[in-house]
């Protein structure tokens, strides 16, 4: 019998899930249109980089989404197509003028969120081609959505939260623990054979090729995994996506 991987190893053991206490609620744009709602509560979430809005409207039915900078406790947030561009408020991105920032966009109309979601960050929207629209993601890469798409006025607040050291491990302990991240993580050529493909030796350095196979088997995937497709066909494949 082989050695479970160390991801095998963490799905089965609770130390690594997040407690229900650390987590109040998801963020997710809830499924309504041409609704108004009320910020009831800001609620701070150890599981999330930014805290979560609660919103509650008229049928009594609450949500929870990350809450961009400027937004308070009693301010409306409007959910449909045509809303005042006010940070907090949710719309499509086709009916978002270029050069405005956004939160928590959408990747499929309806998934909830999915890019620009962590504090301090935001996405651009750039311009439109038909239907689609592109926007600038906080890492630089541009992407073509929807134009149903929706996404959350504004910049995300949470800025500056890395700028405050952790000073102590136990810090960055609590901080992954909250999360369900694993903590510290050790490196594997400090390992030893038995334990990770790059381990032993007289000192520490990966003994051989650092690159693997995309069907290298699990425990030995390890390292740099060859990408799927490199060269002109994998552009030709991006220009059909």
């Amino acid at each position: 019998m082989g050695k479970r991987t160390r991801s095998q190893r963490r799905g089965s053991s609770p130390k690594n899930r997040v407690s229900s206490h650390r987590f109040p609620a998801a963020n997710r744009l809830p499924r309504v249109s041409e609704e108004i709602g009320e910020v009831v509560d800001l609620v701070h979430s150890p599981a999330h980089t930014a805290p979560l809005a609660k919103i509650r409207f008229e049928d009594g039915t609450e949500g929870h989404i990350a809450a961009p900078e400027g937004i308070s406790v009693g301010q409306p947030v409007s959910f449909g197509e045509n809303v005042t561009l006010r940070p907090g408020n949710v719309t499509n991105l086709s009916g978002i003028p270029e050069g405005t920032p956004v939160c928590n966009v959408e990747s499929r109309p309806g998934d909830g969120g999915k890019f620009a979601r962590s504090g301090g960050n935001s996405a651009v929207v750039e311009s439109r081609t038909g239907d689609r629209v592109r926007i600038r993601l906080p890492s630089g890469r541009v992407k073509d959505l929807p134009g149903k798409c929706r996404a959350t006025i504004g910049v995300l607040s949470g800025h500056g939260r890395t700028e405050k050291p952790l000073m102590r491990a136990g810090a960055a302990h609590h901080r992954a623990k909250a999360r369900g991240k694993l903590y510290p993580t050790v490196s594997g050529v400090a390992m030893n054979p038995v334990d990770h493909p790059h381990g032993g030796g007289n000192h520490q350095a990966v003994h051989g090729p650092n690159s693997v196979s995309r069907n290298t088997p699990p425990g030995k995937k390890v390292g740099n995994i060859a990408p799927r497709r490199t060269g002109r066909g994998r552009v030709r494949q991006q220009e059909v996506e």
